[in-house]
């Protein structure tokens, strides 16, 4: 049984990170390490005091990073462009992925149950799982009322590993509340109710899984940052029907032609402008087809490929890091 599965919302900030299982029976550890999705960052434990001891030493972690997100927020108030920002962000602190995001910890355990170990943990920041066998389920059921949980799934469930990675998937895609407080910051109240209509905000949920490891997104300019597995970067770049006449401006004065205008103006193409403004780059400026995102006639979208010698190293990409990290192991 899976309880209180809200649909899918788009985070403002994404990032891939690890997954703690901790479990006192090695053979099913085996057994997830062989079935979870390769591109996990799996960190597998048989004794709860060594699981507890890796996740209590994370918060001053978690917590510096967060000082260094809104540092990059309180340097664009100042003037400062956010783009190349994050860009150097990305590039410098390559162990962000390091960070556990959800723990899965199973409930029947000798010595320490489950939820004992749960509440060990205290304020670390991460999503809790519990996997229960069937005479836990109304323990488990309490739990997650209570807010100690943020999911439970018995592990009598019929294709548990595909219900565990969903579940896991889900928690993984979920802003953290802190994080999305950081980067709504630098939207307006009308770019945040855009990303928030139901089509707009699924659109960009499957767009950005499908394509990217990590994003971020911001309202000056408005768009999507986005990096996928192997550092490769893109730009989102997003334009209202109401704000492509002001597009069409800014390119007539930059010196695009004409006919390219026109097009801007009906919103058929989309130009880089504002994005090469934030990289202070001399290239050309790119005009690429446009497209709906979410329901037609509203918001439009379009895709930039973003180069820059000051962004993310492929040394210091999502793939390489995982290939640099040890083999997946049970804790002995």
């Amino acid at each position: 049984m899976q309880v209180r599965q809200p649909a899918m919302t788009f985070p403002l900030f994404h990032r891939p990170g690890t997954v703690v299982f901790l479990d006192d029976d090695p053979d099913y550890l085996e057994m997830l390490a062989l079935v979870l999705p390769r591109s996990w960052h799996l960190r597998l434990f048989l004794r709860p005091t060594d699981a507890i001891a890796h996740l209590m030493q994370e918060p001053p972690f978690w917590e510096a990073d967060a000082w260094n997100q809104q540092q990059l927020i309180s340097l664009w108030r100042e003037g400062k462009p956010l783009i190349p920002q994050v860009l150097a962000y990305w590039s410098r602190y390559t162990e962000r992925y390091a960070l556990s995001r959800v723990c899965v910890v199973d409930f029947s355990m000798p010595g320490m149950d489950g939820l004992q170990v749960l509440a060990e943990l205290g304020d670390w920041p991460g999503a809790r799982v519990l996997l229960t066998g069937q005479a836990d389920e109304q323990v488990a059921v309490r739990a997650f009322n209570r807010g100690l949980i943020d999911q439970f799934i018995p592990k009598q469930t019929q294709d548990i590993s595909r219900r565990l990675r969903e579940a896991v998937e889900h928690l993984l895609f979920t802003s953290h509340a802190r994080h999305a407080q950081i980067w709504r910051s630098t939207l307006t109240q009308e770019q945040n109710a855009l990303l928030r209509s139901p089509g707009v905000d699924a659109w960009l949920a499957t767009f950005t899984q499908k394509h990217w490891v990590e994003h971020v997104v911001i309202g000056a300019p408005f768009g999507v940052l986005g990096m996928d597995t192997n550092g490769k970067v893109a730009w989102l770049q997003l334009e209202t029907r109401q704000g492509l006449h002001a597009l069409a401006e800014l390119a007539e004065v930059a010196g695009v032609g004409a006919a390219d205008v026109e097009e801007i103006r009906a919103g058929t193409r989309l130009a880089d402008i504002e994005l090469r403004q934030a990289l202070s780059s001399t290239q050309p400026i790119s005009l690429v087809n446009a497209f709906a995102v979410g329901e037609p006639g509203g918001l439009l979208g379009a895709v930039f490929p973003v180069e820059t010698p000051n962004g993310p190293d492929p040394d210091n990409s999502y793939s390489r890091w995982l290939a640099r990290q040890p083999k997946r192991f049970v804790q002995d």
